[in-house]
């Protein structure tokens, strides 16, 4: 399919399942969001211009997710992707409700001592440790917004939607008309689908009503109540071609094309959110496409092919999103029970590749980076006739640049140690021909 028939909107709505897993939203919430989200648009008399930007706001919501995953981790422990989820099934401006959030979600599997001393951290640090998660989040989202030549208005909606109606939210305490218009639109939105997705139409409804005044502007609130009686809106956000439906509230005639250049800036843009994930991947995914490239030219692969594996290398690790922080940045040896979850990762690489417009080419190449060619690889066990030239040099590439990084297990290795590894992969695990392009590069 050529990327100039594709339209932008289709590409993000099914790499958006990507960011689902980051939240530990259940697939297709940003989706969702989005529909019930263009509903208020429309209900609201919005011009085609601003449903154009709140569209885009909608779909890359989460795109700073990833940013404060390790924090959220630090901070209590446990599953940073339950706890993210969690937070927003309680006001948590309330103190009974932090409380109740706390005891959930704080080392919830820890003896009472680990529980506690969690507790009285989180207590020390107070309002401003949960501002800060929530501006690294929104300002991170906003950043990728921009980056992406979005309008300043799609970028500001992002960063302000964790704002409440009564200046009770982050980061910056807005109030009232201060929140700008499509950041309360996104804001009530999210949460609205939410609540839908895991009780109904009704809880939701009834959620908005609760928090009408305190989280949301009663005049919004009042317009997704009389829209949420629509059974129309919630066939469409049940659709089993969610993407296409989606695409379908693009507001016509502001549709964006997906040319050559949007591509590469999008797989550039959710390498940003995959390394965001952990400290001990900063930058990994492109370094691993640098390498790649570099291996591939090397070997003489034609230029398109060499697009079509950077952009595979830059996305290579997005299945990593559905992996808690408690795995990936464990200090210690994995449990066998977690070793299966991180083996895992490259199945949801091809899983959410696999669905996106032009991106699909590439899912079987950048869901085989562990693959290996005596078949002893993950997470199909593929041998050697399976794997085509790309995939091959990712995997050296992937491993080039993985010993050569700190690990939360280890330190980096000398380029000696590194090449040594290589070398006795060589022709078992590794393709002789990118090992001895990878070793000419070192060197």
């Amino acid at each position: 399919m050529s990327s100039s028939t594709v339209k932008l909107s289709s590409i993000l709505s099914g790499l958006s399942y990507a960011l689902d897993l980051t939240e530990g939203h259940p697939r297709g919430h940003a989706a969702r969001s989005c529909l019930i989200g263009m509903r208020l648009g429309r209900a609201l008399g919005l011009s085609a211009d601003e449903q154009s930007h709140l569209f885009y706001a909608l779909l890359l919501k989460d795109a700073g997710c990833s940013s404060n995953s390790a924090r959220v981790f630090q901070l209590f422990g446990g599953d940073d992707q339950a706890a993210k989820r969690g937070v927003w099934f309680r006001d948590w401006r309330k103190l009974r409700e932090q409380i109740a959030y706390v005891l959930d979600y704080a080392e919830p599997d820890g003896r009472v001592f680990e529980r506690v001393r969690r507790f009285a951290v989180l207590a020390a640090k107070g309002p401003a440790s949960r501002r800060a998660l929530f501006e690294v989040r929104c300002d991170r989202g906003a950043q990728i917004a921009r980056t992406l030549g979005f309008s300043a208005a799609t970028a500001e909606a992002i960063r302000c939607m964790d704002e409440h109606w009564d200046g009770g939210g982050y980061p910056d305490g807005m109030k009232r008309a201060e929140i700008p218009l499509l950041a309360r639109i996104v804001g009530l939105a999210q949460v609205a689908e939410i609540f839908a997705s895991e009780q109904g139409p009704a809880r939701a409804a009834a959620v908005v009503r609760q928090r009408t005044g305190s989280w949301f502007d009663p005049e919004l609130a009042g317009v997704f109540r009389s829209v949420a009686g629509d059974h129309a809106l919630w066939d469409a956000c049940a659709s089993p071609v969610l993407d296409d439906t989606v695409a379908a509230v693009e507001p016509e005639g502001r549709e964006i094309a997906a040319d050559e250049k949007r591509l590469d800036d999008i797989a550039v843009a959710f390498a940003w959110v995959i390394d965001a994930k952990s400290p001990f991947t900063y930058h990994h995914s492109e370094r691993v496409a640098d390498f790649a490239v570099a291996i591939a030219r090397a070997l003489g692969l034609g230029e398109r092919e060499t697009i079509r594996l950077r952009r595979a290398a830059l996305l290579h690790d997005i299945g990593k999103l559905s992996v808690p922080n408690r795995i990936l940045d464990k200090p210690g040896k994995l449990t066998p029970r977690e070793w299966e979850i991180v083996k895992l990762h490259p199945y949801y690489t091809y899983q959410i590749l696999e669905r996106v417009p032009v991106f699909g080419e590439l899912a079987f190449d950048a869901s085989a980076h562990h693959e290996r060619l005596d078949g002893r690889g993950y997470f199909r066990n593929l041998p050697a006739a399976g794997l085509s030239s790309s995939a091959r040099i990712l995997c050296v590439a992937d491993q080039l640049d993985a010993l050569s990084a700190d690990r939360p297990y280890r330190g980096k290795m000398p380029a000696e140690r590194v090449l040594s590894i290589l070398r006795e992969e060589r022709g078992t695990g590794l393709w002789p021909d990118a090992v001895d392009a990878a070793e000419r590069l070192v060197n």
